[in-house]
């Protein structure tokens, strides 16, 4: 009798690629120079808006609603994007004027 000895890998499996499909009016993008930020228990919303700098009206151009885990997982994705960046094109400096604004 021929016996098989089968090796089980610690890697797992691969994953399959990620197709993303867009709309061609979302793939032109929306500008924003201002977020603001609300969360419940069970999600956050992010209002990406525009504000003209002489006007002190802002609009909303995209809302965006997000699970907890996933707001999280998009914090740390945005922290490693920042670290990547200011390794290749230098430090980002934020002005004396440009202090991050918590309510």
């Amino acid at each position: 009798m021929l016996s098989k000895v089968v090796r089980m890998s610690d890697e797992p499996p691969p994953q399959p690629k990620l197709q993303v499909q867009i709309d061609e009016d979302i793939s032109q993008g929306v500008y924003s120079n201002l977020v603001l930020l609300n969360h419940t228990e069970n999600e956050f919303v992010l209002d990406f808006a525009f504000i003209q700098p002489s006007n002190g009206r802002a609009k909303v151009r995209s809302r965006v609603v997000s699970s907890p885990r996933h707001t999280k997982r998009l914090l740390l994705a945005l922290q490693k994007n920042l670290e990547r960046y200011e390794e290749r094109f230098g430090r980002i400096d934020l002005g004396p004027d440009e202090e991050t604004v918590l309510h």
